[in-house]
């Protein structure tokens, strides 16, 4: 079971889809390096086919769960090395067209009743058997 954080997003005019992809990798590399982060893929529209206008590039960022993805937002804030390579892909992107999804496997086991262990069932002398050891005096 995974949270999966989704970014669409366009880079800027001004700069070449390998540079994009090339900065963001960078980021993504050190949240996995840093092992708050597991995976991530990186993917772009195929020749702009979609039914509805989204931006060109898709990121999946793939959590064991909601904690992992907050303790990522705080890494990329203290370690200084996480936060440089943030900004300059930060730099790259198209503001205009950033859109942020949060999207867990389904169905989840958040739900799920759990089975218990069965207990053993003891009979009525089971039970005056070890009354009779527990308090020997009380059966005299």
């Amino acid at each position: 079971m995974a949270d999966i954080y989704t970014i669409y997003a366009d880079h800027k005019d001004n700069i070449k889809a390998h540079e994009f992809v090339a900065k963001m990798r960078l980021f993504l590399d050190k949240l996995v390096e840093h092992k708050k982060m597991n995976a991530y893929r990186i993917t772009r529209m195929k020749l702009g086919f979609r039914s509805m206008d989204l931006p060109e590039f898709r990121i999946d960022m793939e959590f064991d769960n909601m904690q992992a993805l907050d303790d990522a937002m705080t890494i990329t804030i203290a370690d200084k090395d996480v936060d440089q390579v943030h900004v300059g892909f930060n730099q790259y992107v198209n503001v205009d067209t950033i859109q942020h999804f949060l999207y867990r496997d389904f169905p989840d086991n958040l739900n799920k009743p759990k089975l218990t262990e069965t207990q053993k069932q003891f009979k009525m002398s089971d039970i005056v058997e070890a009354t009779k050891n527990i308090i020997p005096d009380l059966w005299k």
